[in-house]
């Protein structure tokens, strides 16, 4: 480093990245420097300097060696290797700079007389952490799964025992289900859904609460996600929704094939599409060639859903708040409470790095086809969705309290046509019969169809929050008309938007 930016790193003060020691500084404290800023984000100790900013210099001898060796690596469990170097600031004045990594191996402590103690990074001090911040540095550093952690007063009652028969039956498809509540207790300990307490009672882990759990979030309060939709580009004015969802975090559902194929409960993503829906749509105040009332669509229904999906299986669910999904008029956010696990980095995740915090939630969204097996829904889905739906980037924000992803808002896809006659004089159209002029859902399927003609049933069915056996009567009448076809099978199969113009 130079001495010109030494000095500016001086004058700038202590931070949350910057610390300043005296050269005679005990090696337990020092420890506690390096410790606090691998559990946090990293750091710079520069040694031969004083609280208030004034150079003193550094006087030990070999020491490097004493830092390495002594400090590092007898004090700082498990042992890390800063980067050191020292700067000339005058004749006989030497700083000495220790550049301290984020930790890859996290929890770091110190280990002094016989003790073990966890610090973290508290704006410019380096503090002994809590029990909260304890659990939390073991939980980045994989040490400690919070999910499975068992969550008071509850039971096996607690779970809906039709989404767990559903999907133990239909989802993993095995031969015979638990034949009483007792052996069903037994198989849900297996699987990580409950965990037995001190008394020896069955009570619900996170994992199975939120999963299949009925109303989770009477009994873990950050369970459920708040959506909030505002007419502005901030929070100042009345909201136009805001509202908690609060249901198990997977739907029970139909399988045909081994394959989901619709909804008959809805989950929290089916919910919070629900809500969201009416926000990120407009019906267009005209009428297409083929009679029908095309929606513009501000936001891709695909990438929404991702990041919901994202949210719900990546969250440190230490936090006591929702997961927030805030519609405004120029963007649309959602914010993950939580800071990326262990050394994940916006720049690794956007990459396609998969660190999965909650490996149980994840592995039953998967099961459900939630997500898909390679955990890459950020580089594979979001950002080319959003490049190809409006030209836009979605924006990354990490910090130790949250991950925060901005949808923004371009404007529709595109206009509809306009028709080539006269909307009034349409009732004595021989094709107005085919359609409804009013809002009809039925054009929801055509605009999701036009958008991903290999959508499913069940995407439909989420998408325009109707239930399967809706989708599957409004996708024959228009198969009937002659709106839509499909090639293919269920697997694989595509649905063809039939040119109606040359009928007019």
């Amino acid at each position: 480093m130079l001495k010109t930016e030494l000095l500016e790193l001086i004058a700038n003060g202590e931070n949350s990245l910057i610390e300043f020691k005296r050269d005679d500084v005990r090696p337990e404290q020092l420890a506690k420097e390096i410790v606090a800023f691998c559990n946090s984000f990293g750091g710079k100790l520069l040694l031969g300097v004083e609280d208030d900013g004034t150079p003193s210099g550094i006087q030990r001898s070999n020491l490097e060696h004493w830092i390495m060796d002594t400090v590092c690596s007898r004090y700082v469990h498990p042992a890390v290797i800063p980067l050191y170097e020292e700067v000339q600031i005058e004749a006989n004045l030497r700083v000495a700079l220790i550049t301290v990594p984020l930790g890859v191996s996290k929890p770091y402590v110190v280990r002094h007389n016989d003790r073990e103690e966890f610090y973290i990074r508290a704006g410019s001090t380096s503090r002994l952490a809590n029990r909260e911040q304890i659990i939390r540095i073991l939980a980045s550093g994989g040490m400690l799964h919070v999910e499975t952690l068992p969550v008071p007063r509850t039971s096996f009652k607690t779970l809906d025992k039709a989404r767990l028969e559903n999907y133990f039956r239909d989802i993993l498809v095995e031969p015979s289900l638990p034949r009483d509540d007792k052996e069903w207790e037994t198989r849900l300990v297996d699987m990580g859904f409950l965990s037995e307490n001190a008394e020896l009672e069955k009570v619900c882990t996170i994992a199975g609460l939120l999963l299949f759990g009925i109303n989770p979030r009477r009994y873990l309060k950050q369970a459920g996600l708040r959506i909030m939709v505002f007419d502005s580009d901030d929070k100042e004015y009345k909201a136009l929704l805001d509202v908690v969802l609060d249901a198990p975090m997977v739907a029970r559902v139909e399988v045909t094939d081994q394959r989901v194929s619709g909804i008959v409960d809805d989950g929290l993503v089916e919910k919070a599409a629900a809500a969201l829906y009416p926000f990120f749509t407009e019906e267009s105040g005209t009428i297409d060639k083929g009679f029908r009332r095309p929606l513009k669509r501000y936001y891709p229904w695909n990438a929404i859903r991702e990041l919901i999906l994202n949210a719900l299986a990546h969250r440190d669910w230490t936090r006591n708040t929702d997961i927030e999904i805030c519609r405004y008029k120029d963007r649309l956010e959602v914010i993950s409470p939580g800071a990326l696990p262990n050394s994940m980095t916006v720049e690794k995740m956007v990459g396609g790095r998969r660190t999965p915090r909650n490996t149980i939630i994840m592995e039953v969204l998967r099961d459900y086809q939630y997500v898909d097996a390679r955990g890459m829904g950020i580089r594979t889905k979001v950002i080319p969705i959003m490049r190809e739906f409006n030209g836009t980037e979605p924006e990354f924000e990490a910090t130790e309290d949250f991950l925060k992803t901005t949808l923004f808002n371009n404007g529709p896809k595109k206009e509809p046509d306009e028709p080539k006659h006269d909307p009034e004089t349409q009732e004595n159209d021989p094709n107005k019969d085919h359609f409804d002029l009013k809002h009809d859902p039925k054009t929801d399927i055509l605009t999701l169809i036009t958008e991903n003609p290999s959508i499913t049933y069940a995407e439909l069915a989420i998408s325009i929050n109707k239930s399967p056996a809706t989708v599957k009567r409004y996708l024959q009448e228009l198969k009937a008309s002659g709106a839509v076809s499909r090639i293919g099978g269920r697997k694989g199969g595509k649905w063809i938007i039939e040119d109606r113009s040359k009928d007019a």
